[in-house]
């Protein structure tokens, strides 16, 4: 097992800041959750939710206001404090389901791995305040254990992911380049022949001078270059991909694109967007073609990990004791600081365990 210099284990180093009067902690040896009948603790789905918590703290509190943990934020009928333990919950079954099956890819914890995870822990330890850790319900053990978890579930996604069907052929990946010039209200402001302080009547009118120029440009590109003619008239050349079923290509500039040839080039193509003057660079561009083709490869492998967790789940018996969970709450704040990046740079763990580490 190579080594790797770890390059995130301490992005974001917690200490807790203002303390809520009255904060008790929870009961860490409760059983908050049950999987096929075996207990889960309360202390790592506490450690996991509130870790969550410490890393967003400071921005949500910036941006969105001291009550921002108690306030209905996305208008779903849940604060946002119980929007992140639904998310951190279902994490924490994912984890200890993934565990479940470990042996059927053959996935383990070697012990240079188990030596880098005790040292990620003790480090973590070390680096927090006792305030902060008691926050955040953190002992060696609980910290060790939730590292070992995600140390896990990184394991098993790539083990299940390299069971996926990731033979992608070239016509599924293709891609094509090509050149245009976009023409819209906006994008005519300061080019030649237009004034960018003459007002237009209604819409209609902006709308029909947009066109005029757009068509008058068509034309011009029949006898000369894109780059050539835009140059003349100000105007700016970009550069863009699409693949075969146009997906992120706006509808109407993609119709009138899809099946054109290498240098063809296309009139004024009118969309909702305004007016495009496209030409054909590539019907076939290599490289975003393999972009595309490890695009998919990825979506695939994330579908079908997903996929296979999730017939897991159906088959397991994962049952949360509500009255338990609802015991940990967001009752204090933290604030982050962040080790130097010579700290960062002189640990080392193991390559298998970087993500565990990653603590965020």
């Amino acid at each position: 097992m190579r080594l790797k210099r770890i390059t995130a284990l301490f992005v974001s180093m917690i200490t807790a800041v203002s303390l809520i009067a009255g904060c008790g902690g929870v009961d860490k040896d409760k059983t908050v959750a049950t999987l096929n009948g075996e207990p889960v603790k309360l202390g790592i789905a506490n450690f996991a939710v509130r870790l969550q918590q410490a890393n967003a703290d400071d921005f949500y509190r910036q941006i969105f206001g001291e009550d921002v943990w108690s306030t209905d934020m996305s208008q779903s009928g849940s604060t946002m404090e119980e929007s992140f333990k639904t998310d951190a919950i279902s994490s924490v079954q994912e984890m200890y389901t993934l565990q479940l099956h470990m042996e059927e890819y053959g996935v383990s914890i070697s012990d240079e791995e188990k030596a880098a995870i005790n040292a990620a822990a003790e480090a973590f330890m070390s680096a927090n305040s006792q305030d902060a850790l008691d926050a955040l319900g953190a002992t060696e053990e609980i910290v060790e254990e939730y590292l070992t978890l995600t140390t896990i579930q990184s394991k098993m996604k790539e083990a299940i992911a390299a069971e996926a069907d990731t033979d992608v052929s070239d016509e599924e990946a293709k891609t094509s380049s090509y050149s245009y010039v976009a023409f819209s209200e906006s994008a005519m402001t300061g080019v030649v022949g237009v004034d960018s302080t003459e007002s237009t009547e209604s819409t209609e009118d902006a709308s029909a001078a947009v066109k005029e120029k757009a068509e008058e440009f068509a034309e011009a590109i029949k006898t000369e270059s894109l780059e050539d003619a835009a140059a003349a008239y100000g105007y700016n050349v970009n550069t863009a991909t699409f693949t075969q079923d146009g997906e992120g290509t706006d509808e109407d500039l993609f119709a009138a694109i899809k099946d054109l040839k290498e240098g063809e080039i296309t009139g004024a193509v009118e969309t909702e967007n305004g007016y495009f003057v496209a030409r054909i660079d590539s019907e076939f561009d290599e490289e975003a073609t393999e972009k595309t083709r490890q695009t998919m490869i990825s979506e695939r492998q994330d579908a079908f990990y997903d996929e296979t967790l999730e017939g897991w789940k159906e088959t397991e018996e994962w049952v949360v004791d509500e009255k338990v969970w609802k015991t940990v709450s967001f009752d204090n704040y933290f604030t982050l600081t962040k080790e130097s990046t010579e700290t960062e740079e002189s640990t080392e763990t193991v390559d298998a365990a970087e993500n565990a580490t990653e603590l965020q």
